[in-house]
């Protein structure tokens, strides 16, 4: 695989939310220059990002390796989660356009149409939603901090499936309804009880989180 050089630090990002490097494992810059196709500058650099945003820790005789989450760091990130996603609703209902509002409205019509079918895991249509509210907001320091937050949850927890989600596209049309008319206390407010509501439908995932089962710990990387 080659990509641009970049797009390293997305694509090791990537790698390590989708578990190709398991928690605990050694980055090498030449494995990882290797694998990506670049030179070992722009992995460093890489690297580098991804420690300050929490992804890697550089270990003593060891080097860059995949964090290990502990099970408070998680529970941490659902907490974090209820704060800045009522804020993002809050600001999206200051400063968004009709072109977020025709995105908006045009994914809680696909929502609400594929709850109503049932059968169907929504889970992708449903990130979409919260990633363009969070765009609306106009703030890119909360939409770059929202973006590493959904990153991070991703990484560490597994969603069970919405079994109320005709409720859940309800409450986005809600949403919708207050970001449209630019009522931001009502924005805020619907946009936290959904984060309350929805934290219970999350489970660490094994391997992922200290306390929860433990993974193998690989030393490299896999090809």
């Amino acid at each position: 695989m080659r990509i641009p050089a970049h797009s390293v630090c997305t694509a090791i990002r990537d790698d390590i939310v989708s578990g190709v490097y398991e928690r605990g494992t050694r980055l090498t810059e030449e494995l990882l220059a290797r694998r990506y196709g670049v030179s070992r500058v722009p992995v460093r650099e890489a690297l580098r990002t991804l420690e300050a945003e929490g992804f890697v820790v550089t270990r003593r005789h060891a080097g860059a390796c995949v964090a290990e989450p502990t099970e408070q760091d998680a529970a941490d990130l659902l907490e974090v989660r209820t704060l800045l996603e009522p804020l993002a609703a809050a600001r999206a209902a200051q400063r968004r356009t009709e072109a977020h509002l025709k995105v908006l409205r045009g994914l809680v019509r696909l929502g609400q149409e594929r709850a109503r079918r049932g059968g169907e895991d929504l889970r992708a249509l449903d990130g979409w939603f919260h990633e363009t509210l969070t765009q609306a907001s106009g703030s890119p320091g909360l939409i770059a901090l929202l973006t590493q937050l959904r990153h991070k949850v991703a990484w560490m927890y597994v969603a069970d499936a919405q079994a109320a989600a005709t409720d859940l596209w309800s409450g986005h049309a809600a949403v919708v309804d207050a970001v449209a008319r630019q009522d931001a206390d009502r924005a805020r407010a619907l946009t936290l009880l959904h984060a309350e509501r929805t934290a219970s439908a999350y489970r660490p995932r094994a391997g992922r989180v200290r306390g929860s089962q433990r993974a193998v710990n690989k030393v490299g990387v896999r090809n």
